[in-house]
């Protein structure tokens, strides 16, 4: 019997998300600005970095360079990580998510936050090596198998600045066991496989935290913050 990871089928997923409208609303699954979701989500990843703030000090000569990883329409990136960061590079295979991107990022861009735009899929994407402060990775790893995933995380570790982190916020399955949804191609993974993941790819948690506020219906939404081990 095959794992759920081993369904994942990278084309199905780019024509799932082509066939999306490029508004916060469709890249959130309908749940856009009508809901909860993208203001509880911008609260907790601000209170979650804020709590991070004396473990990511910005070594001496380096600037605070973030990615924005399956950037979507920019959304996280206009709403959150801008305002943390000096200057983002944004990262994103969907074509029309990256035209919307381009129109919604525009005043960003003309005061300079705006860096490098990768029309890419994670499973092609090279961080730069030693380039990042911060690289941001939500509700995208889901579209890279295991195996695939470790890899991407391992060229994110060469990407990284000295005391550089890497922060994953994903849906959690409330079991140990993952699940494959065929409407997306993707797999929602267990905390525990999180777990196991990161330590594959070289990584430690220094610090986690259940987001808050979102309707119930809806999986539960981690984040993780990682630094690599040596």
């Amino acid at each position: 019997m095959e794992k759920p990871d081993e369904l994942i089928d990278y084309g199905d997923a780019i024509d799932y998300w082509t066939s999306i409208p490029p508004t916060v609303d469709g890249v959130l699954g309908g749940y856009g600005e009508g809901t909860v979701v993208p203001v509880m989500d911008v609260l907790g990843s601000n209170h979650f970095l804020r709590k991070l703030k004396s473990r990511m000090v910005v070594e001496p000569g380096y600037k605070r360079v973030g990615c924005d990883v399956g950037a979507g329409i920019g959304r996280v990136t206009k709403t959150m990580l801008h305002k943390h960061c000096d200057v983002v590079d944004l990262v994103e295979p969907v074509e029309p998510f990256v035209a919307q991107m381009h129109q919604e990022l525009e005043p960003l861009r003309q005061e300079g936050k705006i860096g490098e735009i990768y029309a890419l899929g994670m499973q092609d994407f090279v961080p730069e090596k030693g380039k990042y402060w911060l690289i941001w990775c939500q509700w995208c790893v889901g579209h890279l198998p295991d195996e695939e995933l470790v890899k991407f995380f391992r060229r994110c570790v060469e990407g990284l600045q000295p005391n550089g982190t890497i922060i994953v916020k994903e849906n959690n399955t409330p079991t140990d066991t993952d699940d494959f949804d065929d409407t997306d191609s993707s797999v929602t993974r267990s905390d525990t496989k999180f777990k196991q993941i990161f330590e594959q790819s070289g990584l430690k948690l220094i610090a986690t935290d259940r987001q808050k506020g979102l309707p119930k219906e809806l999986y539960p939404v981690r984040m993780y913050a990682l630094k690599p081990v040596a």
